[in-house]
C-alpha cells in the first residue's frame, strides 16, 4: 500500500453530510459511514482535524432571511455545529477512534473549549479532534473555521468534502456541460465567483499557502484515496 501524503489534514464536512435521505437532522447510518472513512485514514497514521457544519439543522444565513436576528441565528448555527460534532464524536468512538470535541463558545459540561496547543496536543497522540462552533463569532462561515483551524494547527492541507465531483465552472447539478478543473489557483476561484468555500476562507487560505482538495465524499474510498495522492476532485492552490 503506499504511504499518505499527507501528515497531518483539516476534513470540512458540512452538516448536509450528514442527512443521507432523511432530508433533515442526522441519518446514524450515513454518520458511520463517514466516521469508517475517517478511521481508516487514521490508521494509515494521518492526523486529522475535523469542522462540522451545521446545516442539517438550521443556516445561520437563511435564519436571519426569516426574521431571526443574525447574530441570533448564527449562535444557534453554531449550537447546531456542536449536535453534529457530537454525532460524529460517537460514531468514531464506536470504531476504537479516539476523539475529543472542542469548542469555539464556552460548553465545558459538553467538549472542551478550543485551545490551540491542546488541540496540537491531541493530533499528536493520534486522536480525531473535532472543531465544533464555528469561529465563535457570528457573520463567519464554518468554512472559515476549517480555514482559520487548519492554519492553527499547520494543516498540510484543508479536504472540502461535497456532492459533487470537484470543481465546476457551473452548477454540475444544473448544466450538464460544467466543466470539471482538475487544478485552479485561489484568484480564479475569487475571480469566477465559484462556491468552493467563501472568499473570506479562500483569501485565508492564499495568504497563508493551505491547499484545498475538493472531492465527493458520496464515493466510498474516496477519503482514502485523495490521502494516498490519487487525482481524485479539484485541487485549489497557488
Amino acid at each position: 500500500m503506499s504511504d499518505p501524503v499527507f501528515r497531518r489534514i483539516l476534513l470540512k464536512l458540512s452538516g448536509e453530510a450528514l442527512i443521507g435521505s432523511q432530508g433533515f437532522g442526522i441519518d446514524p447510518v450515513t454518520v458511520a459511514r463517514v466516521a469508517e472513512e475517517v478511521d481508516e485514514v487514521r490508521k494509515l497514521g494521518v492526523q486529522i482535524g475535523i469542522v462540522v457544519g451545521g446545516g442539517n439543522f438550521i443556516r445561520g444565513v437563511a435564519a436571519s432571511e426569516s426574521g431571526i436576528d443574525r447574530v441570533v441565528a448564527d449562535q444557534m448555527g453554531m449550537l447546531a455545529t456542536v449536535i453534529n460534532g457530537l454525532a460524529l464524536q460517537d460514531a468514531l468512538e464506536k470504531f476504537g477512534c479516539h476523539t475529543r470535541v472542542t469548542t469555539a463558545i464556552e460548553i465545558r459540561e459538553v467538549a472542551e473549549p478550543f485551545i490551540r496547543r491542546r488541540s496540537v496536543r491531541h493530533l499528536e497522540k493520534g486522536r480525531v479532534v473535532i472543531f465544533a462552533a464555528g469561529t465563535g463569532s457570528p457573520y463567519f462561515s464554518t468554512d472559515t473555521a476549517a480555514a482559520l483551524r487548519a492554519v492553527e494547527i499547520k494543516a498540510d492541507v484543508i479536504l472540502k468534502a461535497t456532492k459533487v465531483d470537484g470543481v465546476y465552472d457551473a452548477d454540475p447539478q444544473k448544466f450538464s456541460q460544467a466543466k470539471m478543473f482538475s487544478r485552479i489557483n485561489y484568484l480564479d476561484v475569487l475571480a469566477r465567483g465559484l462556491k468552493v468555500m467563501d472568499t473570506t476562507a479562500i483569501s485565508m487560505c492564499m495568504d497563508n499557502s493551505v491547499p484545498i482538495i475538493v472531492f465527493n465524499l458520496n464515493v466510498p474510498g474516496n477519503l482514502k484515496r485523495v490521502i494516498l495522492g490519487e487525482k481524485v476532485g479539484s485541487l485549489v492552490s497557488r
